[in-house]
């Protein structure tokens, strides 16, 4: 009851929901950054929400599994192989013991989410097994060669697999998983090229929008923004025109949450995803509405990025 990652890839981490609930002790929620691609791939195997899956960044991964297992790839849209073969993206695959399954490097999106029915079972830390990178909670990153636990998983229900495998269309769920319309977290244009359309994040007024200029909060949601390539899991970097604070003196640290906006000195700024600190002394001088999230969590390095200004 086990799967043995023979290529870790860039960065493959275990996640779930995270350990919400422990910021006035110092830690982060931490947990999938695509919650919905995280959902739908455990939905897809017939997990619960909660159980643990395998995030990948990038660069996919490529695994064996010891028993039979259904597995299901969300998120990035990346090439899947079964033994070579190649397999869906976004629907449920059957893997007899012994089988290798591939996911490919991103292909639109960043980071995909492998599902594997029972769940990845490491040892839960604060009642979860994600890898927290801030703190060091949970278990490690991966690395090629490591071997993590399975939970247990009943025989496939052939009607409930069918339907599951005839549903799934790739067409739903988080960040690079698709859908149409204008809807929040999105590009404008949706389909085209990931450089071409800024990725659209409404902005709600954050508690020191006054610790910058007026010009320059009109710079922050007027401004497109180009995401740095040394964004990682505690926030993604912003690249563009510097905002100039219109105040000097310190700030004493306050609480952070999940997409808060933060002006450092070098005057650009960081939007802090699910690893974030729970406490910082820059301004946030906005904060990225939950409802895109997902879409944040799959922003690949120089993809555009523009705030929409929200009320309060």
């Amino acid at each position: 009851m086990s799967l043995e990652l023979l290529r870790a890839g860039a960065l493959t981490t275990v996640q779930d929901l995270g350990r919400p609930g422990f910021a006035h002790q110092g830690v982060p929620r931490s947990g999938a950054l695509d919650l919905e691609a995280h959902g739908r791939a455990n939905a897809l195997v017939g997990n619960t929400r909660e159980a643990a899956t395998l995030e990948t960044t990038a660069l996919g991964c490529t695994l064996r599994v010891r028993s039979p297992r259904v597995v299901a790839v969300t998120g990035a849209r990346c090439d899947v192989f079964v033994g070579g073969v190649r397999a869906p993206w976004g629907a449920p695959v059957r893997l007899a013991p012994g089988q290798v399954l591939e996911v490919g490097p991103a292909v639109a999106g960043l980071r995909s989410y492998v599902a594997v029915s029972g769940g990845i079972a490491v040892e839960p830390v604060l009642g979860s097994r994600s890898t927290d990178l801030l703190t060091g909670l949970g278990p490690a990153p991966l690395r090629d060669g490591d071997t993590v636990p399975l939970g247990p998983s009943g025989p496939v229900d052939d009607a409930l697999f069918g339907r599951a495998r005839g549903g799934a269309d790739g067409g739903a769920g988080g960040g690079a998983d698709g859908g149409d319309g204008e809807v929040p977290g999105t590009r404008s244009g949706a389909g085209s090229d990931a450089h071409a359309d800024p990725l659209v994040l409404p902005l709600h007024p954050g508690p020191r929008a006054d610790w910058i200029t007026a010009s320059s909060l009109g710079t922050l949601v007027e401004a497109v923004w180009t995401v740095s390539g040394d964004s990682n899991r505690v926030g993604v970097r912003l690249e563009g025109a510097a905002l100039e604070r219109a105040r000097d003196h310190e700030l004493a640290s306050e609480g952070m949450v999940w997409g808060a906006v933060q002006v450092p000195p070098s005057g650009r700024p960081v939007v802090f995803l699910a690893d974030h600190p729970t406490t910082g002394g820059y301004p946030v001088v906005g904060v990225v509405d939950p409802a895109a999230r997902s879409a944040l969590a799959q922003a690949r390095p120089g993809d555009r990025v523009r705030f929409e200004a929200r009320p309060r």
